[in-house]
Formats: C-alpha cells, structure tokens, sequence
C-alpha cells in the first residue's frame, strides 16, 4: 500500500493541471499544451503496435446501456441520492434502506445488455491475446456488463453489485440471486412517495457460510472507504508495463481512478480518450474522441489490417 500512496501523491501533482489550478500562471499553461488530436488514422497506427493495452472505464460507457448513474441534478432514488445511501454509517443506521436501494440497482441490472462499446472491448481483447498481445479493463463501474460482454482480464476497483461481503465473517461471494432475499421482493421501488420497507436486519441477506449468519453487505467500495490494496496493487502494475491507454466514459473527476491516465501519460505513453466532452484531463492525453462511446469505440478497437491472425 505504502507504494501506491507515494505514486498517489506523486500524480496528484501531475494531475493537478486543468483540476485545481491555483495560480494564472499554471492556468496560461494549461492553456498553452497542444489540443490533443481526433485523428482516428493516427490513433490506429499507434493502436497496431500496442502490446500491452490498459483500457480504463467509468459510467459513461455503461450509461448507454440505459444505466442509471445517480450522480448529478435528477440522480435520486427515493429522495436521497447515492452519496446519501452508499456509506458506512447509512447502512450502519438503516441497512433495509441501503439494501432496498442495492437490491433495486440489481433488479435494473439484470435487464440491462452490454452495449457496442462494452461488445468491441471484449471482442478485441480475445482477438489480441491470439497474437500474444494483452488488454487489461480498469473499471470504475460495479455493474458487470464488462464481463457479461465477455471481457476476461478485468479488475473492478469499485466492486460489484453482484457481490456481497459478510460484516462478521468478512467472506466475499457472488451472488446473483434473483431476488437476493424472500423479504426484498418487491422491494425498492425508486418513487419518492415510496415509503421505507423496514425490513427486519434478521430477514435482510444473511451470510450462507456454516455456523456464521452474520449480516451481508453489497460487496462495493462506499464512499469514505478505501480502496481494495490489492486490486490497487494490481493496476499499478498494468499501467506500468501498458504501452497505450484508453479512457472511456469517465469524467476524470474521480479519485484515484482520475489519476490513472495522467500518470501513463506522464511517462509518455500515448493516452487516448473517449468521451461525450472533453473533461479536466483531455489536455494531458494525445487523442481525444468526442461522442457517444458505443459509436467511436468499435471502429478504433476493429482488427487492423496489419494484424495477422493465425
């Protein structure tokens, strides 16, 4: 962990162009780098002698799947928005409420499809490990469309919504039950004039491990938390050996995953984003494709001609 703090502050200097400037100076600077290119020729040459390819995405690839992202005006469940409910002490104070709010994200979920953007990502990844190449998803999002689509090589720094974790055990298992208990179903209808289900903590999703019992909780980073050390462990450890990056569908507001790209960036690797506008970051990366992800991915993730496929 003492590793990645270091290179946590270290980028947080990098990243600061564009998000916290507090000077003109630094602001004329920002000003002054180059406008990063929308060549898509350009970008697939680069893309044809990648070997090691670090994909990193957030909500506004899984948002046209029609996924809600609670975040912003209008992004409310009930009359709370996620910051409100995905907390330690809100589940601490009101597990029903904080399950009926997960056990609701689960339902939408499962009617939920990998859209094109999810679909070209896996597709490439299986198509480039035939020629001994490799493609890594760092994804913000707990939605699991990433491996519905089919991608492999996947580390969730966020978690899953279709994970829980035990609060006496500590045990982490899938679970995609449907619905997760006989006391949520039916349960967490977003409506504002919903009342609370109050559900009884020995009715909410129990831990299924011999004689434990104990109270489950999604298995999801809540704001205030930290970071899964490990899964940290492991994306520094891709971002130090990728040799090109995509950033897709994210705001590059978020910390730490907002620092991810400046610090590849950094050491030169071409970064390329794509997203519907242009974020605090677009000026650190060498490429940026503006639009709809589902509709600017596939074309810059399709086989190029040079590739030799046996």
């Amino acid at each position: 962990m003492c590793l990645f703090q270091f290179t946590a502050r270290r980028l947080v200097s990098q990243a600061h162009c564009g998000l916290k400037a507090s000077s003109s100076k630094k602001q004329k600077f920002c000003l002054e780098m180059a406008r990063p290119s929308s060549n898509m020729a350009d970008f697939r040459e680069v893309f044809a002698k990648a070997k090691h390819i670090a994909i990193i995405t957030g909500a506004g690839v899984s948002a046209e799947s029609g996924v809600p992202t609670f975040r912003g005006a209008g992004g409310f469940w009930r009359k709370w928005q996620a910051q409100e409910l995905a907390t330690p002490g809100a589940f601490a104070r009101n597990p029903s409420r904080v399950w009926e709010f997960y056990h609701y994200r689960r339902e939408v979920m499962l009617s939920k499809h990998p859209n094109p953007a999810h679909i070209a990502i896996a597709e490439c990844e299986k198509r480039l490990s035939k020629q001994g190449r490799s493609v890594v998803v760092i994804t913000q999002n707990i939605d699991e469309l990433h491996r519905k689509a089919g991608t492999k090589h996947l580390l969730e720094i966020h978690g899953s919504l279709f994970k829980t974790r035990c609060t006496s055990c500590g045990n982490v298992a899938v679970n995609y039950k449907s619905p997760i208990c006989p006391a949520l179903a039916g349960k967490g209808a977003p409506d504002p004039d919903t009342e609370d289900a109050a559900i009884p903590v020995e009715d909410l999703p129990q831990c299924e491990e011999d004689g434990c019992s104990g109270l489950l909780r999604p298995h999801v980073v809540w704001f205030g938390e930290a970071l899964d050390p490990g899964v940290l462990t492991a994306v520094e450890k891709e971002l130090d050996i990728c040799d090109l990056c995509l950033v897709v569908g994210t705001s590059s507001v978020v910390y730490p995953a907002a620092m991810f790209a400046p610090q590849v960036s950094a050491r030169g690797v071409p970064v390329a984003e794509f997203n519907m506008e242009p974020t605090p970051a677009t000026n650190r990366f060498r490429f940026h494709f503006p639009g709809p992800c589902g509709t600017t991915l596939p074309p810059a993730l399709a086989r190029h001609e040079t590739e030799i496929i046996s």
